[in-house]
């Protein structure tokens, strides 16, 4: 669990843990270089709980952090923890179980609630709620490009697995995508609890409200850089769906890359147009272009399912020919 000055709500989340009815368990904690109590509290509880252990990152940032504490590690199942977030009770006994009964290549998951609910964003909820039709539905790969499918602090895998993945030692950000896409390269396969198994708390003051690790732009990047080493897309002709702001980020890193692309969407005041000397042309276009691969970039559900529905008439397949990125 990395911690960076977390002392408003460190106390609530140590206390979840020590009530988990698993009790075989370690925690190992590493600080951040805290500015507030967040040592004190840990000090605290390391003092009643010897399976609790505190470290000091020998980095700086999440990822030194991961690395630094796993490094100590000695359990074979691993998972991680956010020091502001709660677990309920059976966590980590029905994640552990989801693993005994499914044996290695696993990695097991369950739903997820944001709370306070009284301030949560809608935003928010709309996450929540694919991630926990994504357990109901048994679908997480078939989602991979669209969001990262599995939650950082709500996962179980066995630490072989976990070590053919990379573990924690890509320095790539954001993190917990990253390393999901690693987990979907190597063919591991998702099994999930329909039970609530994290509770995650929102506030201001969250990293992936914050930092830049957690933008759109930086997710991107990451899709694409997955997108062209897993799915082999070379011989393809590149195809963008959507003129707006993810558009055109993408068509951005497409060309960063070097990588050739039709740019296409079903707004008639942006047909015809040129953005970056790429003249945006209409839909219907893709029903010429052989080998064609679509990347989608358009979010309103009703459109998305519009389009789907479009390029699956044209004999297009989810996650060979066309990818969902929003």
């Amino acid at each position: 669990m990395p911690v960076k000055n977390e002392g408003l709500y460190l106390e609530e989340c140590l206390k979840s843990i020590v009530a988990q009815s698993e009790k075989n368990w370690e925690l190992l904690v590493c600080d951040d270089h805290s500015e507030d109590n967040t040592k004190e509290i840990i000090f605290n509880f390391c003092s009643k709980h010897p399976k609790i252990k505190y470290f000091t990152n020998q980095g700086k940032g999440i990822i030194p952090a991961l690395i630094t504490a796993y490094d100590k590690s000695k359990g074979e199942i691993i998972t991680r923890m956010d020091g502001d977030d709660v677990m309920p009770p059976q966590k980590l006994s029905s994640l552990r179980t989801i693993l005994a009964l499914n044996g290695k290549g696993t990695v097991a998951t369950g739903k997820v609630k944001y709370f306070p609910e009284e301030q949560i964003a809608d935003g928010f909820y709309t996450y929540q709620n694919w991630l926990n039709n994504l357990c109901v539905n048994k679908i997480h790969w078939e989602e991979i490009y669209k969001e990262c499918v599995i939650p950082s602090p709500c996962w179980m895998i066995y630490k072989e697995d976990f070590d053919a993945c990379g573990g924690f030692k890509n320095s790539t950000y954001p993190e917990d995508y990253d390393l999901v896409f690693r987990m979907y390269q190597n063919k591991l396969k998702v099994n999930a609890s329909k039970e609530t198994l994290h509770l995650w708390r929102d506030h201001p003051l969250r990293t992936s409200r914050n930092s830049t690790h957690y933008q759109t732009q930086t997710f991107f990047e990451l899709k694409l850089k997955y997108l062209f080493e897993i799915e082999k897309l070379n011989a393809k002709n590149l195809v963008v769906w959507g003129a707006g702001k993810k558009g055109k980020i993408l068509s951005s890193h497409l060309r960063e890359r070097n990588k050739e692309h039709r740019w296409v969407c079903n707004n008639p005041n942006k047909i015809g147009h040129f953005i970056e000397r790429i003249k945006l042309e209409d839909y219907n276009a893709i029903s010429n272009i052989k080998n064609a691969c679509v990347i989608i970039t358009v979010s309103g559900h009703e459109d998305r399912s519009e389009i789907i529905t479009f390029l699956e008439s044209n004999g297009l397949v989810k996650n060979e020919s066309y990818f969902l990125f929003c």
